[in-house]
């Protein structure tokens, strides 16, 4: 179903929506629009409350694919320091196009510009490739093109990429060794397991038969026989399973589960909840810095806080705000939320510096995550060297025990 016509000349993007007409029953339907913004004047005028509403197909003939961070933080570095100097916004366009050496962003800048010369605002086009351009970043660019700070908006944008880049990167590289050491682990293992106990086999056929043969011993010889039997069995299971997995992961309610999941496993809860708050935190102070309503702001600030969680707490907060109480008592009331935290953004409302101190409260959050991330990647190393070390011990003496009893006897 298409609710309006696309005017001549101009590509716009498709949404797809999910609402409730007056009567409570479900509709839903794509509509053609510059923006979100639009999509809900629409549904307004047709008097239906949208519920979910998303992107169903990107304007323009291209892929819309998604674009590194680092490549986007120096595109709104470049971009802002040509503006500065003096350079119109479409030749700075033009010359960041012609620099860049992705093809996907080299046809979305060029794309951009048509727009912006047939007169659109630049935010506006921008909206039209979400996958290249965040929410955050759109808004960022909408309140300085508004209030005609373009430029300064653009770089606190690109700082704001470049320390999440830097942020995903750090807790990466953290995780890195202690994955490398469990597979290497696992492998080890398993070639020992399946290649080197069963040439001891023959040796222990004697021994079993006369009920001499140890437990562990025993154990481990039908683990390799059932490995050899069956390794076919077990990476099917395995393919299956992780296919399953990933297959239910890309839904909704999968993505709610994993998000569940992520701050309430063992150890490393805590990180993950603490990553997710830092981040609402930035960028709820960066926009609030911009000028972007605080509503609005919020909106975004829970989605990119990456964790639906954390965003429906936000959310449920946000809807007190519209009911003119304060930010700090439903954030605490969530659970998710350290008290230290919420104390600080009560403080923070009070003096009305919440753009400032949001920003303090995710450099802080972030360098005690990052000190507690190092320190138990620092536990974890020597722990999985001992499980590796004790599981190869324990082969080892599985095999051994009986052989030394068999000389002992002799």
């Amino acid at each position: 179903m298409k609710c309006c016509e696309r005017p001549r000349g101009i590509e716009l993007p498709e949404y797809a929506y999910i609402a409730r007409d007056p009567g409570g029953a479900r509709k839903t339907g794509l509509i053609t629009a510059n923006s979100q913004q639009d999509v809900l004047m629409q549904l307004d005028s047709m008097n239906l409350l949208p519920t979910e509403i998303k992107v169903a197909k990107a304007a323009g003939s291209l892929n819309n694919k998604k674009v590194s961070g680092q490549v986007m933080a120096n595109t709104y570095n470049q971009l802002a320091a040509l503006l500065r100097s003096g350079v119109p916004l479409l030749r700075s366009l033009t010359v960041i196009a012609n620099q860049t050496k992705k093809p996907a962003l080299k046809g979305v800048l060029e794309e951009i510009k048509a727009k912006v010369e047939d007169g659109e605002p630049l935010p506006t086009s921008m909206a039209r490739y979400p996958k290249v351009f965040s929410d955050m970043a759109i808004n960022m660019v909408r309140a300085g093109n508004e209030g005609g700070f373009l430029e300064d908006s653009l770089e606190r944008v690109a700082a704001f990429t470049e320390q999440q880049e830097d942020l995903k990167g750090r807790a990466v590289g953290a995780l890195a060794y202690p994955i490398f050491l469990g597979c290497v682990g696992v492998t080890v293992v398993t070639v020992l397991i399946v290649f080197f106990v069963p040439k001891f086999e023959p040796l222990f056929k004697s021994l079993r038969e006369k009920g001499e043969l140890p437990a562990a011993t025993d154990l481990l010889l039908d683990l390799s026989r059932f490995l050899q039997g069956y390794w076919w069995m077990i990476i099917g299971v395995l393919v299956i399973g992780t296919f399953a997995l990933i297959q239910f992961l890309q839904t909704e309610r999968g993505k709610y589960w994993f998000d569940w999941f992520k701050i309430k496993v063992p150890m490393f809860g805590t990180i993950f909840l603490s990553l997710a708050v830092a981040r609402f935190c930035r960028v709820l102070g960066t926009l609030l810095h911009n000028g972007v309503p605080i509503l609005k702001s919020l909106d975004i600030s829970s989605r990119a806080a990456g964790n639906r969680i954390l965003a429906l707490s936000i959310q449920k907060a946000s809807e007190n705000i519209t009911a003119g109480q304060k930010l700090a008592s439903p954030l605490a009331a969530s659970g998710h939320f350290p008290s230290q935290v919420v104390e600080m953004i009560s403080v923070a409302e009070e003096s009305n510096s919440l753009e400032k101190v949001m920003v303090q409260i995710s450099d802080s959050l972030e360098r005690t995550t990052f000190r507690r991330l190092d320190i138990l990647v620092r536990m974890i190393e020597p722990i999985m060297l001992l499980v590796m070390a004790a599981m190869v011990f324990f082969i080892v003496l599985a095999l051994m025990v009986p052989l030394l009893n068999s000389s002992g006897a002799v």
